[in-house]
């Protein structure tokens, strides 16, 4: 029968806010160490990184030659090492130094020998050198909520340095200090004939109403033609009379 461990708990999460944001991370570590030389607690402050890349630097050109070159130094520095190691166990002085230099030669020979055939494999897809590291565009300097007011105080009084660039808190992160809203004016009520007055009537009672009109224009027209008609037959029984 197999048991489990027993589940360890959760450390609490910490409420940060967002201090300040730099586009370069020896600021934002000089802005923690500032706040930890004024006695600031510290443990409860994060640096955290947005907008990650990958920055490759090409050092330069690299041949069979310098692939070699470079084998040769760290395949020395290795048996320099295990030189040294091995020369603890010999009982003199001389022993001690040609093993140490036996070490560094073969080294030498073996890390040259490896760093030209690696480099000769590659055919050429990649004849150069580069270092590559991870960096980000922005650093925020998160601090514990309740002592937000504590840390801006100590980061104002401090002097900046001349490379620190201050980037604008991004939208997302909210803002530091409980923003501030205008009172909202209710609007006022015109009063008399200019006060704008709504439609509320619904769409049946508006049919109706186009209904109603239509009905009085036939009724309209229908008047006026029996008029004409009327008028029409008074005008022919006094020519018949005449």
């Amino acid at each position: 029968m197999q048991y489990s461990p027993a589940a360890e708990p959760a450390s609490p999460a910490v409420d940060r806010r967002l201090l300040v944001s730099y586009d370069n991370y020896a600021a934002a570590q000089r802005a923690v160490d500032t706040l930890s030389d004024a006695g600031f607690p510290v443990e409860n402050s994060a640096i955290i990184g947005s907008d990650l890349r990958l920055e490759e630097t090409v050092t330069g050109r690299l041949t069979n030659g310098r692939a070699a070159l470079t084998g040769l130094i760290s395949g020395a520095v290795f048996g320099l090492i295990v030189g040294m190691f091995l020369g603890l166990f010999t009982s003199t002085t001389t022993s001690f130094f040609g093993l140490v230099l036996w070490s560094i030669l073969w080294g030498a020979i073996a890390g040259a020998a490896f760093g030209f055939v690696g480099h000769a494999f590659t055919g050429g897809t990649r004849d150069f050198s580069s270092r590559s590291s991870i960096v980000a565009g922005r650093y925020d300097v998160l601090v514990a909520a309740p002592m937000l007011d504590q840390a801006q105080a100590l980061l104002q009084g401090g002097v900046q340095p001349a490379d620190t660039v201050v980037v604008q808190r991004p939208p997302s992160a909210g803002p530091a200090t409980p923003a501030v809203t205008a009172p909202v004016t209710p609007p006022t009520a015109v009063s008399g004939d200019t006060a704008p007055q709504e439609d509320l009537r619904t769409d049946e009672e508006r049919a109706e109403d186009s209904l109603d009109r239509d009905a009085r224009d036939r009724e309209i027209r229908d008047r006026e033609i029996r008029d004409e008609e009327a008028r029409d037959e008074a005008g022919l029984s006094r020519g018949r009379r005449m």
